[in-house]
């Protein structure tokens, strides 16, 4: 007797990492599973949408390099919104592939979008996912590459992005002494 047909999430998320594996530098797939990983951690009943839009966060994203754009805020901008577009749309191209609905599929859309950060749980669940996997997987090499006032900053940023219960969460990420240190600094303002 053979196993029965993964269910429609399974497929889905099966999907998202072989569309991440052509990342010709390796990080999308890898960023993929450390997102579903992070999440799972943080809400373990994350509905699937959330779960597809954690995956997906990152999906081809190589095919849309930042280098495309000009210098600037507003180009840096610019390139972001264009990758959640692409996100969205490729998530949900896979999700009608695994028999989502419609509704199903913008609901993932608009969390990759980030429609309603702030009014929507599960916008925030996905921004502090994904600001715990960078404090988690990123910080470090990202602070050796600059100086403190920077770094400083950026945790800042960071840490405004999250929910009370994201940065009680971020306290317990294992990290070195200087990052420690500086997200300390960021949080006392």
């Amino acid at each position: 007797m053979s196993d029965p047909a993964p269910d429609r999430l399974t497929r889905a998320l099966a999907l998202i990492d072989a569309a991440n594996a052509r990342d010709p530098a390796g990080q999308a797939e890898p960023y993929g599973r450390r997102m579903s990983e992070a999440l799972a951690a943080f809400r373990p009943d994350a509905p699937e949408a959330l779960k597809i839009a954690a995956r997906a966060q990152h999906i081809e994203r190589w095919t849309i390099p930042r280098a495309s754009y000009p210098e600037g805020r507003i180009a840096y901008l610019t390139w972001r919104k264009d990758l959640q577009k692409l996100h969205a749309r490729r998530a949900g191209e896979i999700m009608a592939q695994c028999g989502y609905s419609d509704d199903e599929i913008a609901r993932t859309a608009a969390l990759l979008k980030k429609e309603r950060l702030k009014q929507d749980a599960d916008a925030q669940t996905l921004e502090d996912v994904i600001c715990l996997v960078f404090l988690r997987y990123e910080a470090e090499p990202f602070i050796a590459r600059h100086d403190d006032e920077k770094v400083r900053d950026i945790l800042a940023k960071t840490a405004r992005k999250m929910s009370a219960a994201g940065l009680c969460a971020a306290a317990q990420v294992p990290m070195g002494e200087r990052l420690a240190r500086l997200l300390g600094e960021a949080l006392r303002g």
